[in-house]
């Protein structure tokens, strides 16, 4: 694959700025120095709030989030972060989830669900599922269910499991999800040496979060394990065309279309896994991130301006 021509100058300098401060061999450190160099990175691209967000701090159960809201939303959004179930936390995408909730006027709900691998699979799945069930009984308008990565997939985990239990889910929104995907899949192997993330780290993530173990037949765990595809809420992808999860949405889409839902998987050309950070320094981020914003904006007004 030859990334000197996929990936723009813009978008290869975001990838040295990434590596300066979370280089290629992190995987080796001990866990503790992992979350701590990912965190050193995560602030080194934090944009300040604006002013006109407001944050505060609430324990739902046992699991922290962070609420922001501008004025007075009438939707919500629940935010969760990716990082491989391994690390991550309400800092690292504090400002992504200020700008959604500036820009939509909507609130943000981000969880600070449990890790791996201390905590291994269901914890994570088990605290978004408590955090979605609480939005649902102390907010009215109905949420959408956005993340990225690691949280994209457990977003969707959460709208599969919501049908017949929860009726406020207006939509989901998922940003280079892993979806736990065939490994057979064309952009797998085509970009199993991406930058920023190779076929190997998802492996070694997905081991961390399993314990080691082999999960199968559990949606609980990866939506495409699911069986059954009928009465999701609209789904919006945006995947990162150079990155080995790429093709998770397609198969995702493709799988939602087959039992007559709506889903819309738009594929990022010359982006990379973890964009999110390079929407203020990156144009095609940029422009990804206007999307995804109004994707966000759109489900919740149960408008959908796709052809389908």
């Amino acid at each position: 694959m030859d990334y000197e021509k996929l990936i723009d100058e813009e978008t290869w300098a975001f990838i040295r700025e990434t590596g300066r401060h979370y280089p290629e061999d992190s995987v080796d450190l001990s866990i503790d120095e992992q979350r701590e160099v990912y965190n050193k990175m995560a602030a080194a691209f934090r944009k300040p709030r604006s002013a006109v967000v407001e944050v505060s701090e609430h324990i739902v159960g046992t699991v922290s989030v962070r609420i922001y809201e501008a004025g007075d939303p009438t939707r919500t959004v629940m935010y969760c972060h990716g990082g491989g179930f391994v690390v991550g936390d309400l800092n690292s995408h504090d400002d992504v989830c200020s700008e959604i909730c500036e820009q939509t006027g909507y609130r943000v709900v981000s969880v600070d669900y449990r890790l791996a691998p201390e905590h291994e699979h269901p914890a994570q799945f088990d605290d978004a599922w408590a955090v979605l069930e609480w939005i649902a009984k102390t907010y009215e308008g109905g949420v959408v269910l956005a993340g990225d990565s690691a949280g994209g997939m457990l977003s969707a985990c959460v709208a599969q499991h919501a049908r017949g239990r929860i009726d406020d889910v207006l939509g989901q929104v998922l940003i280079y999800p892993g979806l736990g995907g065939d490994h057979g899949l064309p952009s797998y192997r085509e970009h199993a040496q991406a930058p920023m993330l190779t076929l190997e780290d998802v492996k070694f993530y997905a081991g961390i979060r399993s314990g080691g173990a082999e999960v199968q037949n559990d949606p609980t765990y990866a939506p495409l394990q699911d069986s059954d595809f009928a009465g999701l809420p609209p789904t919006v992808m945006f995947s990162a065309d150079c990155d080995p999860l790429r093709d998770d949405c397609r198969a995702y889409r493709d799988a939602i279309h087959a039992a007559g839902g709506l889903a819309e998987w738009i594929n990022e050309a010359g982006l990379v896994h973890g964009y999110l950070r390079a929407r203020h320094s990156v144009g095609r981020a940029r422009d990804s991130f206007e999307r995804i914003v109004l994707a966000i904006e759109g489900l919740g007004q149960e408008i959908w301006p796709y052809e389908d």
